[in-house]
């Protein structure tokens, strides 16, 4: 597995990051030891990235429990905003009371001293980012946490919550992180061309689309041996099952898994776009770590992405119309920058 930087830092990170959601069951030990197993898959493929929360039931501790004496090889990021407890109001939110207390928790939990990437999980409405961006900072000189980013937040804040850290000397985000696959490319309407003006890293959150993507509901009788999913076979939709046989029959001619095709969709559409995969099993984690090594050539992305219709909408179709059109910009072509 290749790694990349992540965002306009100099840390090392794996094209596929593993999303430890899953690991939500703290006692057990066939549960521990396929957590185990699945972590060292990940490791042997040279992945690198751990991501977890401190909303994800006990999957923190379950971590800090596998990563014992091997803590430093791996990126570990967690999350807070999320409520702590339900009763309390300020036990959720991005202000810096709960950013504190949730830190302090992770960090207990995870069994160590310092987080490598600390996300904002999602967008706070009520606190203002000045407070979220200085209360980061302030973790990051401290040491306990490296790196910050956010997810689930508009393009806007981010780029004002970057702004604002480069005029005042705190430390900007470098990754963002968004739900992106061929069923859901909403975020190709803003956020990730904002990320790719920025220079920050994305985390795609849902790269299956709830395993929708992965070629379960595409089996004659609906089974696919060992694949997890995060959907009933009567939620999907005419759109769903369009989508699912295309990936299908892409995979099908090139020899490889519908989740493989899925993963590696993302990939080549945008480069520094990151798939976190999750998976219930060693077998199913290692055929999306697969993934790596499929090339989609072009008639296979057509087949894709014009498999359901998918519109940027206004501006961004707008733009690229006037772009096109002479009566805008002239006749001479503009290819950009040296």
């Amino acid at each position: 597995m290749r790694h990349r930087l992540l965002g306009r830092t100099g840390l090392r990170v794996s094209e596929l990051f593993f999303g430890a959601m899953s690991f939500y069951e703290h006692h057990g030990d066939e549960a521990t030891r396929r957590y185990r197993a699945m972590l060292d898959a990940y490791a042997e493929a040279g992945g690198n990235v751990i991501d977890t929360a401190s909303a994800y039931g006990e999957s923190e501790s379950v971590l800090g429990d596998l990563l014992i004496g091997r803590r430093d090889r791996f990126v570990l990021a967690s999350k807070y905003t999320i409520s702590r407890d339900q009763a309390d109001p300020n036990a959720a939110g991005s202000h810096r009371k709960n950013l504190v207390l949730s830190l302090e928790q992770s960090l207990r939990r995870l069994r160590t001293d310092y987080l490598d990437l600390y996300w904002v999980h999602l967008w706070d409405r009520h606190t203002p980012i000045e407070e979220t961006m200085r209360a980061l900072d302030d973790a990051v000189r401290a040491g306990k946490i490296l790196y910050v980013g956010i997810s689930d937040a508009p393009a806007w804040l981010v780029s004002r919550a970057d702004l604002l850290a480069e005029w005042r000397g705190w430390t900007p985000f470098a990754a963002v992180q968004v739900p992106y696959n061929l069923l859901r490319r909403d975020a190709e309407r803003e956020l990730l061309p904002m990320a790719e003006t920025l220079g920050l890293s994305v985390a795609a959150w849902g790269p299956l689309a709830g395993g929708v993507l992965s070629g379960k509901f595409s089996a004659p009788d609906g089974i696919v041996p060992g694949v997890q999913t995060r959907i009933d076979a009567d939620d999907l939709t005419a759109r769903d099952h369009a989508m699912a046989r295309a990936v299908l029959t892409v995979a099908d001619g090139l020899g490889a898994r519908p989740a493989q095709i899925a993963l590696a969709w993302i990939r080549a559409r945008h480069a520094a776009v990151h798939p976190i995969i999750g998976a219930g099993s060693v077998e199913q984690l290692t055929e999306n770590l697969g993934a790596v090594d499929v090339v989609l050539p072009d008639d296979a992305l057509r087949t894709l992405e014009s498999a359901v219709e998918f519109e940027r909408g206004f501006p961004a179709d707008f733009l690229a119309q006037c772009e096109a059109d002479p009566w805008v910009f002239g006749r001479t072509p503009v290819t950009g920058r040296v």
